[in-house]
């Protein structure tokens, strides 16, 4: 399984960002994709999770409202959508999969090489 993480850059506050989790084999609706960000310095956070094309979402509470997640079905990717970007939404973004949704990641056992996304005030 490879998940490849597309989208990222620098981005002004107030901007919307779009990143993709290209999943190839791993799109299934019966198996979690989720995002997490890494800022230097501090552990892995979850942001949000959900199986593709499944009627499941979730969400970190502190990135609930601005942040969503979806699924193309045809491109078989998993969309993070981040409206209104802060300069604390800076950090590597990376996707994972794994047979079920959870905000650990120790339950998931693939990953993307992650992706930088820099949001200046």
């Amino acid at each position: 399984v490879r998940l490849r993480e597309v989208g990222g850059g620098s981005a002004q506050a107030g901007d919307s960002l779009r990143l993709s989790c290209e999943t190839s084999s791993f799109f299934d609706s019966s198996r979690c994709v989720a995002w997490f960000r890494q800022a230097p310095g501090l552990d892995r956070e979850w942001v949000a999770s959900s199986y593709p094309g499944g009627p499941a979402e979730y969400f970190s509470e502190s990135n609930e409202g601005r942040f969503t997640i979806s699924a193309d079905n045809a491109k078989k990717t998993v969309d993070l959508q981040i409206l209104s970007v802060k300069p604390e939404d800076s950090g590597s973004y990376f996707c994972a999969a794994g047979p079920g949704c959870s905000w650990s990641p120790n339950d998931y056992k693939y990953w993307g090489q992650g992706t930088q996304v820099t949001v200046s005030s």
